[in-house]
């Protein structure tokens, strides 16, 4: 039919949104090599920043408390900040991806938004249907 949509790019008039279950897994997502790539790199510069602020941070804080050899700040100071540097990391990790996939979305819900035509009662029921369904 002239003018219609298929059924595997129907959207929300209001939100761009996917309404169909197909396009919620295959649109719009960042590649799983693309994400995994930003997952490592943002691991390695998490762990990595984190644990050099840790590291000034805790370090002479251990050494004005502790007295002894600097061995023993290390094994008092070391277990904090390996903590703290692994978390950070954790949370870099999938931050980085996330905000990626984020922006992907972002920037193909604008572009297509402005594309959409206007909604038809097919999108409407569609809309309606999905938003009353129970889980």
């Amino acid at each position: 039919m002239a003018g219609s949509t298929p059924k595997n790019t129907i959207r929300c008039h209001h939100c761009a949104g996917p309404l169909s279950k197909e396009m919620e897994t295959s649109a719009w997502t960042v590649p799983p090599l693309i994400r995994d790539s930003f997952s490592m790199i943002g691991s390695a510069v998490g762990g990595t920043v984190s644990a050099f602020y840790g590291f000034n941070y805790v370090m002479p804080i251990v050494q004005r408390r502790v007295k002894g050899p600097m061995w023993l700040h290390f094994f008092i100071g070391a277990p904090p900040v390996i903590v703290f540097s692994s978390a950070c990391a954790g949370l870099a990790g999938g931050a980085i991806p996330a905000v990626a996939q984020l922006a992907s979305s972002s920037y193909h819900a604008a572009v297509s938004s402005s594309s959409l035509p206007p909604a038809t009662s097919q999108d409407e029921k569609m809309h309606k249907s999905r938003n009353s369904s129970t889980l």
